[in-house]
């Protein structure tokens, strides 16, 4: 992340001051970075973490290059710092600290200002800014200020406990400045985490320092009798004490450099650039939708309603990728732990592996009745096993037609749910049985040791399962079907195809689909054409069969709310009418 880390503090003599900050030095290096700053292949190494070499300091100057470097350093003169090192966190003779990112090839250097003229202006300016008028209320907390010509800041300004200072504290603040806005207000919440860490481990260390001082000689009744004496001359000298002396930790800015360096890395690593090309996809709307929902409902729910809820009534799953009982499977203690490595091998990996285990005409059959919109029940022991089956199926729907109860021990109605799992003692209604709208898939115990050849390595893990595919209506091998599906099976037979190529042949399958679907609902539900001018546009999409027809209107009931209320909204709009007119 191309920013700088800064620790700033308001001296009670000099005003706001830049304590340490750590910057980014891409390689090559910028020109207002001198040779001599970063060291090369002879740095002491301290420790390695996270992929980012720890070296103890840059390399050590000559009195001559310090004499010059000190000369021409764009930082404050020595007259207008303090002389207990109030004002200073490395001695004058001190070069600094580096990271070396061994997979970026980026540096990380830590000095008590910046090098470059302009950068060490930005981060003065900065400082100050954050010590005198861009405060939160109270004078501790976040803060984001900024412009375009001196770049964006997110300010966190603290105290510190200090017995000999007045009010018995001091001020200071970490400040991060970056000239992308966007990306500094939506790194905001990691931001404030972690500086909040970092705040409230140099807060904890100074509070000790503080007690003990307090303890040994109380600074309060002191000054109480002292009261008619000049502030100044009551310090003694003593006002201008360093971070170090006040928290006691003489490895203060080494520490903070780690800390600093990782939060520039780990900020920039979070966050990344990803390029839509056209408009968001009707799965995308709908996750979006459904995450907002999922939101409003956690900030509303109340204690009181979770008792009334009924424990018998399952968890439907819209589009998720999680489920509560899948969850709650998960974390239950197994004492054998090569049990519970054996139950994951039986899951279902993907489309292909899924029509390879049942046979081509029992998936054709189970992927005919989930295009549809039929209801797909699976009855089994293994919740693991009806879990992953439900995660396949799922990906040849659009998000907004899933809705799943992954595991219950009650038959729910098709209203509710498209995906049923049940436990194998569970009664299913007769008229279900016999139902065109229903598929049952019950998962036996094999009578055999192999009923089927092994095409996975893992595959044997399954063979201690009958599959029994069963249906009111079964599908004809000879029936056209749906496109779609003749297409996924020609995509699923294709050795040449690799898993993640199909993956994507479904989504592309999908968006085509979803793309006649909208046509569909803008010519039906919102133009109200005549049927005659329906069958003619099925016919130009090539969607006539009446397979296909089934299909598109299931598909439409998974079309986003976005979508709709844009159409609606278009069709009611005065422009609207009067371009028709």
């Amino acid at each position: 992340m191309n920013a700088i880390v800064a620790l700033c503090h308001f001296c009670e003599l000099h005003g706001p001051r830049t304590l340490f900050c750590t910057e980014v030095l891409h390689s090559p290096l910028p020109q207002g970075a001198s040779s001599g700053d970063i060291s090369g292949q002879n740095e002491p190494v301290e420790e390695e973490e996270g992929g980012i070499q720890m070296s103890s300091r840059i390399r050590s100057h000559s009195p001559a290059e310090g004499a010059s470097a000190d000369s021409s350093s764009p930082g404050p003169k020595k007259s207008d710092m303090c002389e207990a090192s109030g004002c200073r966190s490395l001695a004058g003779g001190h070069p600094g600290y580096v990271s070396h990112d061994k997979e970026t090839s980026i540096k990380y250097v830590s000095h008590q200002h910046p090098n470059h003229p302009q950068l060490f202006s930005i981060v003065r300016q900065a400082c100050v800014r954050s010590l005198s008028c861009e405060v939160c209320p109270g004078r501790e907390g976040p803060i984001f200020f900024g412009d375009e010509q001196h770049g964006f800041v997110f300010s966190h300004t603290f105290f510190i406990k200090d017995s000999l200072a007045r009010g018995f504290q001091r001020w200071y603040s970490i400040i991060t400045i970056m000239m992308d806005r966007i990306y500094l207000i939506n790194s905001w919440p990691f931001l404030l985490g972690k500086i909040r860490g970092i705040i409230d481990e140099l807060q904890g260390k100074a509070l000790k320092v503080f007690e003990a001082e307090q303890y040994g000689c109380p600074q309060r009744a002191q000054r109480m009798n002292t009261a008619f004496t000049p502030f100044l001359h009551q310090r003694n000298g003593n006002a201008a004490r360093s971070l170090t002396s006040l928290t006691n930790d003489e490895n203060l800015w080494a520490c903070l450099h780690t800390s600093f360096a990782w939060l520039l890395k780990a900020c920039g690593s979070r966050l990344t650039e990803k390029l839509l090309e056209g408009a968001p996809t009707e799965d995308t709307l709908v996750q979006m939708e459904k995450l907002a929902d999922l939101k409003e409902e956690s900030e509303g729910w109340d204690g009181s309603e979770e008792e009334e809820k009924p424990s018998s009534q399952p968890d439907v799953v819209e589009g998720q990728e999680l489920s509560k009982c899948s969850a709650e499977t998960s974390l239950m203690p197994d004492c054998n732990s090569w049990n519970v490595a054996h139950r994951r091998l039986s899951v279902f990996r993907s489309l292909r592996h899924m029509r390879q285990v049942l046979g081509a005409s029992a998936f054709r059959m189970l992927a005919w009745h989930v295009l549809m919109g039929n209801q797909v029940i699976w009855k089994a022991r293994d919740m693991d096993l009806v879990q992953s089956a439900f995660d396949v199926l799922r990906t040849m729907l659009p998000v907004g037609c899933v809705r799943i109860i992954p595991y219950s021990d009650q038959y729910e109605e098709a209203y509710r749910c498209n995906f049923l799992g049940l436990s194998p003692h569970v009664q299913i209604p007769s008229h279900i049985l016999s139902s065109e709208f229903a598929v049952l898939v019950e998962v036996r115990t094999a009578t055999r040791s192999s009923l089927y050849p092994t095409l996975f390595e893992d595959e044997q893990s399954l063979n201690k399962y009958e599959f029994v595919v069963t249906s009111g209506s079964p599908v004809a091998a000879d029936r056209v079907g749906p496109t779609i599906l003749n297409k996924i099976e020609a995509a699923l037979t294709n050795q040449n195809l690799s898993v993640d190529v199909v993956d994507q042949c479904l989504v592309c399958l999908k968006e085509e689909w979803m793309n006649k679907v909208k046509v569909l609902f803008k010519f039906t539900k919102v133009d109200s054409r005549p049927k005659e001018d329906t069958q003619k546009l099925l016919s130009i999409l090539g969607a006539a069969e009446e397979d296909n027809v089934k299909l598109l209107k299931f598909w439409m009931t998974g079309l986003s709310k976005t979508y709709k209320s844009h159409l609606m909204s278009t069709v009611r709009s005065p422009t609207s009418s009067e371009s028709r007119n």
